[in-house]
């Protein structure tokens, strides 16, 4: 379903990714794991070109975009099978919960408005939020506005939802409710590629986890081979670290 070959990355003289190739499979959920600074959040923005890619190719579905040579229509074209949950939950203040998960319906997707605004107050009795329709992100707790945002990505039917470190910015009691909802939206099959420092929810909802250093994936495998018979050196100092 989704192909990313030799994808590479540099801001100045950095180097963020190195040649990076993945396939994920219709309904895989894959979860990125690896230090802070190694490339885990710009891969996920090159795949929809948040950041621009400096080299390599990019395929979903029937699209495919070389990023030396994209244009604004292959862009466009790819970022419409894509929805991406952001860290910080990237709602428009002054829009109500139900107008951010309609936003992207009515000037995207080119809905009706009242298709729109079914669509959007459905996904919010999904995500419990039914009774803050009509609520700013400025009167919602963290983990509603983040409930919100994956609302909206859901609304959405992309191909794949990219969440980008969503519970980083959480105070811990909202942790669990965003978990849980991402969980049942595993459970509809939808293929998802998550960024997070969740050690065990990576366990118990991923396929297959890829661990990355240095912009390079330097080794992916099913959750117990990662996480009980690490191979590499490096992803085994990695867990030393984080699951103390």
């Amino acid at each position: 379903m989704i192909s990313v070959r030799d994808l590479h990355k540099r801001f100045g003289p950095t180097t963020v990714l190195d040649g990076i190739d993945l396939d994920i499979g219709h309904g895989e959920r894959v979860v990125v794991i690896g230090p802070s600074g190694t490339g885990k959040s710009t891969l996920l923005r090159c795949l929809n070109f948040l950041d621009t890619p400096d080299a390599g190719r990019i395929t979903m579905g029937d699209v495919t975009v070389d990023a030396a040579h994209a244009t604004r229509a292959e862009i466009l074209a790819l970022r419409r099978r894509t929805a991406f949950v952001f860290q910080n939950y990237a709602l428009f203040a002054n829009r109500t919960a139900k107008e951010n998960i309609m936003e992207a319906l009515v000037t995207v997707q080119g809905r009706p408005k009242e298709e729109a605004e079914r669509r959007a107050l459905a996904v919010l009795a999904e995500t419990g939020l039914s009774d803050k329709a009509d609520s700013y992100p400025a009167s919602l707790s963290g983990g509603q506005q983040q409930r919100v945002g994956i609302g909206r990505a859901m609304a959405i039917g992309a191909e794949l939802i990219l969440f980008d470190e969503p519970t980083s910015s959480l105070d811990p009691e909202w942790v669990g409710e965003v978990l849980d909802l991402m969980r049942s939206v595993a459970e509809q099959k939808q293929t998802m590629l998550i960024v997070t420092h969740e050690m065990q929810f990576a366990r118990e909802i991923a396929d297959r986890i890829i661990f990355m250093q240095g912009g390079r994936i330097v080794e992916q495998g099913p959750p117990e081979q990662i996480f009980d018979a690490p191979r590499d050196e490096r992803l085994r100092r990695f867990l030393r670290r984080v699951t103390q």
